[in-house]
């Protein structure tokens, strides 16, 4: 009987494309999905006259497959990943692989793993990110999971990767447990943010400046000549540029109510649980919430009085004000992220290489860009870099925008045209280079209302008080102290 090199399980958009992608790069496929139709579909048509095979059944496909097997699963997140496992353990073998290709979410993954492993199995969860064209041409994956694994798939996720201009695979090994799963998440948050920021953009030059989408594609298409040289910023001047049927641009046409999967809501909540500041990230996902409420907002408008949304500026320069704001809140945005995985990796024990999951998002992910060469750089120079702001190359650059950063910000709030993203990312940045906060009042007042202690400045750290403030209150402090 013919052996396969991998079988892939659920054919939808990513799984079909994948498949194409790997029978592409000599790893020849069999395929299973839950409807059988939708295997025979595909093998009579994109599939047909490919290194392609079918299997009807799970023990079918466990046949056909080469030891140690190598199954990837393509279907939706949730249970339906915990219910293939379960029915695959029983037709697989010690030392072979499951592969969880989807959005899992990272504590899911590293429950699996323990599972499969306990069966005498391989586990891994990666993530892929690229969209349809990236899983056909060459999508970001990172994997994680089983370390005994990682030599088995390897030339062939490395084969299918996209790469970067010098050859390098936008793929590697991200490390132990859920962690390929949180590094894809983080990168879901990351993205969000990128497009709200984009958005934001986008407002001001189109309610603040009155500028038509024609105008703002060439805006967005010079703009990606530079810094912001980017996946996201060439699609949204294609997308400015694009015309309906009766040759207006359609983007004006489309209802402004946005939809999400909950990638960005599990990396907030990561963060949350981390005790990490990801305010841009955050935002991006509540504007995504506000905007759903359409209704409400259109009553609103009705009700609420505010500014005109003008502004009186000299048009050529606040364009080149709000690149700027554009990319230091992108500086942000990434600092911001890549914190969040620096504090899981220590809670979580993983060793993770940072300059390298930058590489990874060079190429074929929806946030590759020119800029994540530089993030590399930086952690090649320095991989123990506590924050991207703390890089001389950042700090720099974002010195350089901070001036037009802080008129955009002030300009919008002035118009009452809202800048979730950049004026929370501003604050975030004057946040963290402020040397005292007020944080000092916080304390005093939790230590007045719960006894919770506060430390001292002419005191060593790590030395708590607490003080009667009302003469009523007594000297019992609360047992717990969370900085």
């Amino acid at each position: 009987m013919e052996k396969y090199a991998v079988g892939l399980i659920g054919l939808a958009v990513m799984g079909e494309n994948l498949v194409m992608n790997l029978e592409s790069k000599g790893f020849p496929v069999c395929v299973y999905n839950r409807t059988p139709a939708r295997v025979s579909s595909f093998l009579e048509g994109r599939a047909s006259g490919k290194k392609i095979g079918g299997a009807y059944s799970l023990e079918e496909l466990a046949d056909k497959l080469e030891s140690p097997r190598k199954v990837i699963l393509m279907i939706k997140a949730g249970q339906a990943v915990d219910d293939m496992i379960q029915q695959l353990i029983p037709v697989l073998s010690a030392g072979d692989i499951i592969i969880d290709g989807g959005n899992s979410h990272f504590p899911d993954t590293a429950r699996r793993l323990e599972l499969v492993e306990q069966a005498g199995m391989l586990y891994i969860g990666t993530g892929v990110s690229g969209g349809e064209e990236g899983a056909l041409k060459g999508p970001s994956i990172m994997p994680g999971g089983s370390e005994g694994a990682w030599v088995h798939v390897k030339p062939m996720f490395q084969a299918i990767a996209a790469k970067v201009a010098d050859g390098s695979p936008c793929c590697d090994w991200v490390g132990s447990g859920g962690s390929g799963h949180f590094v894809k998440m983080v990168h879901n948050g990351i993205e969000y943010g990128d497009i709200q920021l984009i958005c934001e953009a986008y407002h001001l030059m189109r309610d603040g400046l009155g500028m038509s989408a024609g105008q703002i594609h060439e805006v967005f298409a010079e703009w990606n000549k530079g810094d912001l040289d980017s996946y996201l910023i060439d699609i949204t001047s294609d997308i400015l540029a694009f015309l309906d049927e009766d040759g207006q641009p359609l983007v004006d046409k489309i209802l402004d109510t946005a939809g999400q999967k909950g990638t960005g809501k599990w990396t907030c909540i990561a963060a949350l649980d981390e005790g990490v500041p990801l305010t841009l990230i955050g935002e991006a996902v509540f504007s995504r919430c506000l905007s759903a409420m359409k209704q409400e907002r259109v009553t609103a408008s009705g009700i609420l009085s505010g500014p005109v949304p003008e502004l009186d500026v000299d048009k050529d320069s606040f364009i080149n004000d709000i690149r700027d704001a554009l990319f230091a809140s992108k500086i942000v945005s990434y600092a911001q992220g890549f914190s969040l995985m620096r504090s899981a990796a220590a809670s979580y024990k993983w060793d993770l290489d940072y300059g390298q999951i930058a590489l990874m998002w060079r190429g074929g992910c929806i946030i590759r860009s020119v800029f994540l060469g530089e993030i590399k750089q930086a952690f090649d120079n320095n991989p123990q870099l506590a924050n991207l702001l703390l890089d001389d190359f950042f700090a720099k650059k974002i010195g350089a925008a901070s001036s037009g950063w802080r008129r955009v910000c002030a300009s919008a709030l002035s118009a009452g045209i809202p800048l979730p993203a950049m004026t929370s990312a501003l604050s975030y940045f004057d946040g963290y280079r402020c040397e005292r906060l007020p944080a000092n009042l916080l304390q005093a007042q939790r230590d007045y209302f719960g006894a919770h202690t506060y430390e001292r400045t002419d005191m060593p750290r790590g030395e708590f008080f607490h003080t009667n403030w009302t003469g009523e209150g007594g000297t019992t402090a609360a047992t717990t102290y969370n900085a």
